[in-house]
């Protein structure tokens, strides 16, 4: 009970702050390293691309970070900043496969940061994957200083997102790439703060109203910022219903159960327990790669 307790006032405290970047270092810092990979082998924070037979969210997750690696063209000898990196999994793999020469990581939340500081410092790659505190609407780099800018699943939190945009094209060098996993609703008509599913709670949590439009707007926007040749690809078919699929198989697994604690399991079994409504309202959110390039001088 006096832990129910404790977690309901954490996320009181977190939805009744005004202040986005506060809102989101609250969300992230609500669910503790212990519970969330509890059952993982990663700490890839995302809702992974999920091809035929993949049964993993570590698999999946390190998919998707694949397919934006792709996507941006990371390749030997650039330098890439990577905004939002969460505990930077998708860095570790892309320093290690692509061979850039050196990736920057902007976070706001300081456990994050710290976790992946150490993990750079504990497998000698310092000199190439430096995590800083910082924003991805206020860059704390110069004018044309990256071959590449990614967000992998973190985009929505920045507010508004048209700031990022501009931050992004500003940083990048001319020719370069800006490449972005994100989260959308498929269509005008979907209101966010009409959605009432449990396990979409952190929509209305940590997405801003600001951000909340659809591809062709996400589109028009990169357009203003100045980028050329945007695409705003969708791979929701690739994304919601495996993921939804694996976490129900997941809470029913009496191995998991065994993981956690009484009150955890009963808050996410709670959570994922209206299936029907939950597949209803997948139906209106979108999943996106967009790219877009800097026009080159």
């Amino acid at each position: 009970m006096l832990e129910a307790a404790k977690q309901f006032g954490k996320l009181i405290q977190m939805i009744s702050t005004g202040d986005p970047v506060k809102r989101t270092r609250r969300l992230y810092q609500f669910m503790p390293p212990s519970f969330e990979f509890v059952d993982r082998t990663t700490t890839y924070c995302n809702f992974g691309y999920w091809n035929d037979g993949c049964v993993s969210l570590d698999e999946a997750a390190e998919e998707l970070a694949t397919r934006l690696g792709d996507a941006a063209g990371i390749e030997a000898g650039d330098t890439v900043l990577d905004l939002g990196f969460g505990y930077g999994d998708q860095d570790f793999s892309w320093v290690r496969n692509r061979q850039p020469k050196k990736i920057h990581g902007l976070n706001i939340t300081p456990h994050q940061i710290e976790a992946a500081q150490a993990r750079a410092k504990a497998e000698g790659l310092e000199d190439r994957l430096e995590f800083q505190q910082g924003s991805a609407t206020d860059i704390p780099f110069p004018d044309n200083t990256f071959d590449k800018v990614v967000a992998l699943e973190s985009a929505f939190h920045f507010y508004p997102r048209s700031a990022f945009f501009e931050e992004a094209f500003r940083v990048l060098r001319p020719g370069g790439v800006l490449a972005v996993a994100d989260v959308l609703p498929t269509h005008d008509a979907v209101v966010r703060k009409e959605l009432k599913s449990r396990a979409l709670s952190w929509i209305l949590l940590s997405y801003d109203e600001e951000n909340w439009y659809t591809s062709g707007v996400y589109a028009d926007k990169l357009a203003k910022a100045g980028f050329e040749e945007n695409r705003v690809d969708s791979i929701r078919d690739r994304v919601w219903e495996q993921y939804r699929t694996f976490m129900v198989n997941k809470i029913e697994s009496p191995g998991y159960k065994n993981l956690v604690t009484p009150t955890q399991y009963k808050g996410i079994s709670q959570n994922w327990s209206d299936q029907e409504l939950l597949k209803k309202e997948l139906d209106t959110i979108d999943y996106v790669i967009a790219v877009a390039r800097k026009p080159a001088i």
